[in-house]
């Protein structure tokens, strides 16, 4: 049976944000970001509003009709950065602008520096030579993990730009997201990203492909 996608707008923000914070919770990332569980619980949400807020306005959001699901993409020209802010894995941030990582942290916790060093790093890691899709970030409902949801987000993305002769990039939060994405055609630019005492993030890149 196949998954029902359709790109969601503001009325969908309450529902984005909910399974954003929900989906990344226990990520490595997110948990390397608020190591302190009573304060991620309280401001993890709070970053997930602002992506949310930064992919609908400046990108666009695929969102599975059941809302269990989202992708969260930004559109990279040649020779530019991503959106504002930071971001993980499978949901990642490029940080365009020197001060775009202290803004967010501003925003979302203004004494938590790690908000604003991943947004550096991300942003420092991001290839800017050649315009791509930008798989900021993907979430899926934990409760329906394995069920193939992500994949089936991602195709529509990645097969426009196989036809269109577009890249795609993303930064993968985990081993096991990574393998996912090598069978997607995403390759591993460099040695990762290692966050002092926490994970390492991934960035990898897709060439279109050929049928």
């Amino acid at each position: 049976m196949g998954v029902a996608i359709r790109r969601a707008t503001e009325r969908d923000r309450a529902g984005l944000v909910r399974l954003l914070d929900e989906a990344f919770m226990d990520d490595p990332v997110s948990g390397w970001v608020f190591p302190d569980l009573a304060h991620r619980r309280r401001r993890h949400a709070d970053l997930m509003a602002a992506f949310v807020d930064i992919s609908l306005s400046e990108g666009y959001v695929d969102i599975t009709e059941d809302g269990a699901a989202a992708a969260l993409w930004l559109s990279v020209p040649a020779a530019s950065g991503g959106p504002d802010g930071e971001g993980d894995a499978d949901a990642g941030d490029d940080g365009e602008g020197d001060d775009g990582p202290a803004r967010l942290r501003a925003a979302v916790d203004p004494d938590n520096e790690r908000v604003e060093e991943i947004g550096r790093l991300t942003s420092a890691a991001h290839p800017r030579d050649r315009a791509h899709e930008y798989l900021w970030m993907i979430a899926v409902d934990p409760a329906r993990q394995g069920e193939g949801l992500g994949t089936a987000l991602m195709a529509p993305v990645l097969d426009r730009c196989d036809r269109d002769g577009v890249a795609a990039y993303l930064e993968a939060s985990s081993a096991r997201s990574r393998v996912l994405y090598e069978r997607l055609g995403f390759t591993c630019t460099g040695s990762g990203i290692a966050l002092q005492d926490g994970p390492t993030m991934w960035p990898m890149w897709r060439d279109p492909q050929g049928s």
